[in-house]
């Protein structure tokens, strides 16, 4: 099977998450930078980590890399890249997105005209074609700029890979389904657990959480660009993937997954995504103010994504809404509690310092992943269970 250099893009502040997640599925990482984790693979790698990942955006082939201080260097170094290796003749291809940083190139749109003049000059030379038609497949092209070097990638992905196909219906404020899926991977929790949300919007994190407790993998029921590209990935490699995420799926997990909102129309659009994806059964939604938050049982989790304030009279409201979440966390006897907030005051106002504190990068937003730890539950026999 042919070998790649995969990327995979994420949620700057997750990628530890996203290393482990890629060596968890077999594969060896080559390189860990801000926002995005590389790693070796061949045909399946890339079919496997497309339908698999819960955390990445995306899954890259790179092309190459190299160094370009100027725009014709920039130019030279794209033309010399295999594109006819990837790209058919009728081949639709453009650069989708420049992102620059700390580079003397700095102009997204810049960087995209003279890549895409690049590649059809590279293109011209090896098909022999003045013009190119670009009426066949889409291959869309991610170009990262960090310090003069350019890193090339060809996305496999298309639409990002936080779009599972089941949240049909959005809260005001949704979190990222990667986002969401992130938060929990970051915890202890396991289905043998309790999971509860008090803010559970669309539904989001109760979603994904049922989702990893049926072993269900977040790529089954959408779509790639790679698999129209019968040249680079066979048809084959896709159907015995999903065959393979389809036989791990165990819809009769036992959970206790709970998901509360004060908005009867939110809790009506949770359960209705929560069905899309398949896992209705796994999860209780419920109409419930944060005030009225309780459970009768121990050693849970809350794992959630609270208002933030964007505007102006929603910031007046943050204090005594952290207040409340502080007051029903401490009557919640050795629950752990994970929150995702911008609200710089939330420890003060909750009332306690977090035992970790992960600063993450939600798109432009910088938020703080709090984590409040409870102790471990006993085991049978007097041991603790992680």
């Amino acid at each position: 099977m042919r070998r790649f250099e995969l990327i995979a893009p994420c949620h700057f502040g997750m990628e530890a998450v996203l290393k482990r997640e890629i060596t968890d599925l077999g594969y060896d990482v080559s390189e860990t930078a801000d926002g995005r984790v590389t790693f070796l693979g061949d045909e399946e790698a890339l079919c496997r980590a497309n339908v698999f990942l819960r955390t990445a955006e995306r899954v890259l082939i790179k092309v190459g890399r190299f160094q370009a201080g100027t725009f014709e260097e920039l130019f030279q170094g794209t033309r010399a890249l295999p594109w006819e290796e990837y790209i058919p003749r009728d081949g639709k291809f453009w650069i989708a997105k420049a992102a620059s940083v700390k580079s003397k190139l700095f102009s997204p749109s810049d960087i995209q005209s003279i890549m895409k003049k690049a590649m059809v000059e590279r293109m011209k030379e090896h098909y022999g074609l003045e013009r190119f038609p670009e009426s066949g497949e889409a291959f869309p092209v991610r170009v990262f700029l960090l310090k003069d070097e350019v890193t090339v990638g060809l996305d496999t992905t298309g639409e990002s890979l936080h779009k599972r196909g089941y949240r049909k219906l959005t809260a005001k404020a949704p979190i990222a389904e990667n986002l969401a899926a992130a938060m929990i991977l970051l915890t202890p929790w396991h289905s043998g657990r309790i999971l509860v949300d008090p803010f559970c919007g669309s539904g989001t994190i109760p979603i994904e959480a049922a989702m990893m407790a049926a072993h269900m993998a977040p790529g089954m029921k959408r779509g790639f660009t790679a698999r129209n590209w019968p040249h680079v990935v066979g048809e084959r490699l896709w159907r015995d993937t999903l065959e393979e995420a389809g036989e791990l799926v165990d819809l009769s997990v036992e959970t206790d997954i709970q998901g509360y909102d004060a908005d009867d129309n939110m809790v009506s659009i949770a359960r209705e995504n929560a069905r899309l994806a398949g896992v209705e059964k796994l999860i209780h939604f419920q109409r419930r103010d944060v005030a009225q938050l309780s459970h009768p049982k121990k050693y849970g989790f809350l794992i959630t994504n609270p208002p933030y304030g964007e505007r102006l009279e929603d910031k007046e409201a943050l204090p005594a809404l952290y207040r409340t979440i502080g007051d029903r966390f401490r009557c919640l006897d050795s629950w752990s509690l994970y929150l995702i907030t911008s609200y710089e005051q939330a420890e003060r106002d909750i009332g306690r310092k977090a035992d970790k504190n992960r600063k993450i990068y939600n798109g432009m937003m910088k938020t703080y992943y709090y984590q409040f730890q409870g102790p471990k539950p006993p085991r049978r026999g007097g041991a603790h269970e992680g």
